[in-house]
């Protein structure tokens, strides 16, 4: 089951996390404010922390099926947020905000070093924009975006069976490609496969290059991949992955 990890705990996070413990979401809550970190104001089984951002992000940690959305009371609150959650593993990130803010955000995390396909894989302002305007009408944009992204990803999320062959995980994700950092694919030494990072082209390649690490003898390696038309894949799709491959 995947975690939902919302940072802040105010109107928007309340209303979004009664929707979420409906879609069967691990769902943990942070807030540096006790009043609003109260657990009597969240589903029940919810892990409700009230903590500095910060230490409750670093608390937490993070899995690479995790989401996070940032509903912060602040600016400052969620580009710190932000910055935590880009040095670690996620799903999905969503953050929340106009989008003169979220741009401002974004211009601060790199000048600070992150790098643009790091931010690019942010979803900001958070959610599908459908009009909504009160806290429970934004929580059901943030939801369905929720819904949509996983979907995407599919097996992914899932962990990964423990049977022999090579793993092979997305690490990193440019352009338009159509599976994320997390998205796996357990390739097997008779070549069947569990598992996919984004079909075609690309899925054919990366198989054929797990199976000859394993007959190699090799324990593991990265590999990137271009998909763009003009590449050797010549997927239509464009963008570029790299793949962690590794033999268990």
């Amino acid at each position: 089951m995947s975690r939902l990890i919302l940072c802040g705990a105010g109107h928007v996070s309340r209303a979004l996390a009664q929707v979420a413990a409906l879609l069967e979401f691990e769902l943990c809550v942070l807030d540096d404010r006790p009043e609003f970190a109260d657990p009597a104001r969240f589903p029940a089984g919810a892990q409700v922390l009230a903590l500095p951002f910060d230490e409750g992000l670093k608390r937490l940690g993070s899995r690479p099926d995790d989401f996070f959305c940032i509903l912060t009371r602040g600016h400052t609150w969620d580009k710190a947020c932000l910055a935590r959650i880009l040095n670690g593993q996620f799903a999905y990130v969503g953050m929340i905000g106009s989008r003169r803010k979220v741009a401002a955000t974004m211009e601060a995390l790199a000048a600070e070093g992150y790098s643009q396909e790091r931010l690019a894989a942010v979803h900001a302002p958070i959610g599908l924009m459908l009009g909504g305007q009160t806290p429970a009408e934004v929580a059901v944009e943030i939801a369905a975006q929720l819904i949509q992204i996983r979907a995407e990803l599919g097996p992914a999320l899932a962990p990964p069976p423990a049977e022999p062959g090579v793993l092979c995980t997305i690490l990193k994700k440019t352009g338009s490609a159509p599976r994320g950092p997390g998205a796996w694919m357990l390739v097997c030494p008779d070549g069947h496969t569990v598992g996919t990072v984004g079909g075609g082209a690309v899925e054919y390649q990366v198989g054929r290059d797990a199976l000859e690490l394993w007959a190699a003898g090799g324990s593991a390696r990265e590999g990137t991949y271009d998909l763009g038309s003009g590449a050797d894949l010549g997927m239509v799709c464009g963008g570029r992955i790299t793949i962690r491959f590794q033999r268990q």
